[in-house]
């Protein structure tokens, strides 16, 4: 997959948060302060200020004047991934982000995916926004026109497995048998035909379950009818999560969750238990005393209960599939001669680069046309 860049680089926090009632309290109190307060809520970088113009993003409706002279209506959010497995929202106005990657909102569609490359690789349907990793579209291009894979790759993987090989089966082989290495994230190519088969059906597994039935796809669930339910709703404001192991119980404050499988609570990216951090991130208002950032909800929203067993869930089908995907090898690979005959390897410069994406008119600052 040559074509790799940065996540969008947001610049100031309050652009992005875990629901979207909480981003329109942001916006009106923004849009209603002036002058210095205006500035002082906008938190100006070098990137952005206030007086700054921008082009609408590629597939979004918004104002391209400057924001001190106009700021526009409420532009309707966005789900993007803003943490591993942490689903949030974000105001989709480019006078806001520092760096918007407009190149990766060309090709943000119903049929796009992209692969965050970290120690263990991500995959989601939703735009990575953040220093989560170096991300990788799936496609070049919308409708998932052109894959973002090494010019000869696919007629080499046909001829060697088979036939029938498609752009998915390869992410899937590259969860299942991607290892981070000290050239990077580094993917072998199995010679074997049959640990191919078992990579893909391995990775598809593992795809199903970072996917979360995004783009019409089915929902995960846990096996055996141990799908977690709310067994007590929370009334306060949850101070933290607490798991007891015996009884396979998390409590949310005053709120319990069960059954909750002990691979879903102990799961870690990095050093960080994922439910702690997701329930962080919700809480992070109530720790701030003054600025956008501290605007969120007084109350705990049921909905958010909701989106936590739905995590549990995710987590705990990873971590049952962990033992599967440490143990899996490609065993004898392919040759480098065998890759450079094929040209897959190295792969051309155009194909580290975006694509032209010329199928629609985006504005530029000021309301002017971007010519591409």
């Amino acid at each position: 997959m040559p074509w790799a860049v940065g996540g969008p680089r947001l610049g100031r926090d309050w652009v992005v948060a875990p629901d979207p009632a909480t981003l329109r309290a942001r916006w009106t109190a923004l849009t209603g302060a002036e002058g210095a307060e205006r500035d002082r809520l906008f938190r100006p970088t070098r990137t952005r200020t206030p007086a700054s113009g921008a082009a609408a993003l590629p597939g979004q409706r918004s104002v391209t004047t400057r924001f001190a002279d106009e700021p526009g209506p409420f532009p309707d959010p966005v789900r993007v991934l803003r943490a591993p497995f942490d689903e949030q929202w974000l105001l989709p106005d480019q006078r806001l982000i520092d760096s918007a990657r407009p190149e990766l909102w060309r090709v943000r569609d119903g049929h796009q995916v992209f692969l965050v490359e970290a120690p263990e690789p991500l995959v989601t349907a939703h735009l990575p926004v953040g220093r989560l990793g170096r991300i990788r579209p799936l496609h070049r291009r919308p409708g998932g026109a052109e894959p973002n894979l090494a010019p000869g790759l696919l007629p080499l993987l046909d001829s060697r497995y088979g036939g029938g090989v498609t752009p998915q089966d390869v992410l899937c082989w590259i969860l299942a048998a991607g290892r981070p290495g000290p050239r990077g994230y580094e993917v072998p190519l199995p010679a074997d035909p049959q640990r191919w088969r078992a990579g893909v059906e391995l990775g598809h597994r593992l795809l199903t379950v970072h996917l979360r039935g995004a783009h019409g796809g089915e929902r995960p669930r846990l096996p055996g009818g141990r799908r977690p339910y709310v067994r007590s709703a929370v009334s306060a404001w949850p101070r933290g999560l607490a798991y007891d192991a015996e009884s396979e119980t998390l409590s949310l404050g005053d709120g319990t969750v069960a059954p909750v499988p002990a691979g879903a609570w102990e799961y870690e990216v990095q050093g960080v238990r994922v439910l702690e951090s997701w329930l962080a991130a919700r809480s992070a208002h109530r720790t701030v005393s003054s600025g956008l950032e501290a605007l969120g909800p007084a109350e705990w929203p049921q909905s958010w209960t909701s989106e936590l067993t739905a995590l549990v869930t995710t987590l705990a089908l990873l971590a049952d599939l962990a033992p599967a995907r440490a143990a899996f090898t490609p065993g004898p690979t392919l040759p480098v001669s065998e890759l450079t005959a094929a040209g897959v390897v190295p792969p051309p410069r155009w194909s580290r680069h975006p694509a032209s994406v010329l199928d629609h008119q985006e504005e530029g600052p000021g309301g002017q046309f971007v010519l591409l």
